[in-house]
């Protein structure tokens, strides 16, 4: 708690947290009832692929063009619009009225990741006491990859067991929401207030030359680790379904929410195993994450897919840690912000070109057959740059 201008006691570190969890849980509510959208309305995987690469789409522009906007304007500000963005878009669901409705709810909450991925971090870490800054930033990571995993788990608990398939979802997370935004408004503003605030400038993508050796290997690997999560996101509930024939939409909440419990592990992990090493260490258990998932779509095993999402989420958390710390320290500080949201776009990129290609190869063969094409390319990639940063592994950070 800090304290209050009047007096009193305002929410800190832990407030900010759940503030972060909770908008991000609203990006992936809806993973587990793209099979139900389909029934009603009568798509095909490909349109379920693009309707979720429209939320990657959001997120990119947010970050090139506002991305930095709380540095001027605001944290508070800047988490209460996203929270807002996140609202209408779960009212684009509550009351969706076609695949229109699905596309604006998906942007929507594009948008409000984008901005809730920067200004939430750095609130979490402003607000912590400066002895627990290190504990701080392992506690937005995990509010950030927990709310992703508990919004399927979410979805899939209530539209499993809870009449409303399609709509309580969404109330429920309308009403957290709403707590959110009372917590946002009684935190301490981290920004100092100035007299003339100046107009916000897109921030742009840029990455100095001095740089590009550390970024290219370092992007690549992150491009691997967030097709996977990208595919959980977006594909693996019709795997669960369609492939495995389990029909429980909790059980493909819980599936999606393993992956990302385990890549939270796998950051939380890079401080034992150290930055050199995260990197090649994590492409090379992301390989064995996504044999595991190629033999689980091969032979219809569902423990065989949930232990592929679990070592496909550990190497992709610890990569992406190291890959994270490897080009900030390597980036001059003039240029850092420009080169980590350039670091961004890729990997976003990662979570939806990857699995748009899966969705269009469904309609030639097959779901199961797409995934496996989708397991061995992702792999190959990973497998490229795995023993690459095992012989040059990058010195920043």
């Amino acid at each position: 708690m800090s304290p209050s201008p009047r007096g009193g006691k305002r929410p800190g570190c832990p407030a900010a947290t759940a503030v972060f969890a909770i908008g991000m849980a609203g990006t992936t509510l809806p993973t587990p009832l793209y099979g139900l959208y389909r029934e009603e309305l009568e798509f095909s995987e490909l349109m379920v692929t693009v309707v979720f690469a429209v939320y990657a789409l959001g997120v990119i522009a947010t970050l090139l063009l506002a991305g930095n906007v709380s540095d001027s304007t605001g944290r508070r500000p800047v988490l209460l619009a996203a929270l807002g963005l996140s609202a209408v878009s779960a009212l684009c669901f509550l009351f969706e009225g076609g695949l229109p409705a699905l596309f604006a709810g998906r942007l929507l909450s594009g948008f409000a990741a984008g901005l809730l991925s920067g200004a939430a971090t750095v609130t979490v870490m402003e607000l912590a006491p400066p002895e627990r800054t290190a504990r701080a930033g392992l506690a937005a990571t995990a509010a950030n990859m927990g709310g992703l995993g508990c919004g399927p788990l979410l979805a899939g608990l209530l539209a499993q067991y809870a009449p409303w398939p399609l709509r309580l979802p969404f109330v429920v997370h309308l009403a957290l929401i709403g707590a959110a935004a009372v917590l946002t408004w009684r935190l301490p503003e981290t920004v100092a207030p100035r007299v003339r605030r100046p107009r916000p400038r897109p921030q742009g993508v840029a990455v100095p030359p001095q740089v590009r050796g550390v970024f290219a290997p370092s992007a690549l690997a992150a491009f691997a680790g967030f097709s996977l999560l990208g595919l959980f996101t977006a594909v693996a509930p019709a795997f669960v379904a369609e492939t495995l024939d389990v029909h429980n939409l909790a059980l493909a909440g819980l599936v999606v929410l393993s992956v990302f419990l385990a890549s939270t592990a796998g950051q939380a992990l890079m401080g034992r195993v150290g930055q050199r090493r995260a990197l090649p260490g994590g492409c090379f258990v992301l390989v064995a994450g996504l044999v595991l998932v190629a033999a689980s779509l091969l032979v219809a095993s569902l423990p065989l897919l949930v232990v592929g999402a679990l070592c496909g989420g550990l190497g992709q958390g610890l990569a992406f840690r190291g890959a994270v710390t490897a080009i900030s320290g390597a980036a001059p500080a003039e240029h850092r912000a420009a080169t980590v949201s350039a670091f961004f776009v890729v990997a976003y990129l990662g979570i939806s070109l990857p699995v748009v290609g899966v969705g269009a190869l469904t309609l030639w063969l097959g779901l199961r057959d797409a995934g496996l094409t989708f397991a061995g390319c992702v792999l190959v990639l990973a497998l490229g740059v795995g023993p690459h940063l095992a012989r040059r592994p990058p010195a920043g950070g």
